[in-house]
């Protein structure tokens, strides 16, 4: 199980740094979608790339340090939440599929290093 959520972890990590660098750069396809498409701004586009940028740093240094893991998924999965609302209010219920995955393996990563802090106290405490 460890390994099985630590590959889960790295994908996470990869998926929200690249998605993040996308909206921080400006990619053209991702600004006509946050301003045409869902009708927000370009500085909440920017806010929501800074926010996955630092989530998947928080994933990847989460490895050696749970809780900082556990904040990271914590804040990457109201994200996906957020983004899978936006689909549905755009009419774009199919696509809420991905950011569904997203935060189903987002849930598992905090779960499984909720678990991981909790051991680690209990085996401090005895």
């Amino acid at each position: 199980m460890k390994w099985f959520t630590r590959i889960i972890q790295g994908l996470l990590v990869i998926d929200f740094l690249l998605s993040g660098i996308m909206k921080l750069t400006g990619n053209n396809t991702v600004v006509q979608e946050f301003t045409k498409v869902y009708n927000f701004s370009l500085g909440f586009m920017y806010t929501i790339g800074i926010l996955e940028v630092l989530g998947a740093l928080g994933l990847f240094i989460g490895y050696w340090k749970p809780k900082l893991a556990v904040a990271a998924s914590g804040g990457l999965g109201l994200i996906m939440i957020g983004a899978i609302f936006t689909l549905f209010n755009a009419g774009q219920g199919l696509m809420a599929l991905m950011p569904l995955v997203v935060l189903i393996l987002s849930i598992i990563v905090f779960i499984r290093n909720q678990a991981i802090l909790k051991q680690k106290s209990i085996t401090k405490e005895g």
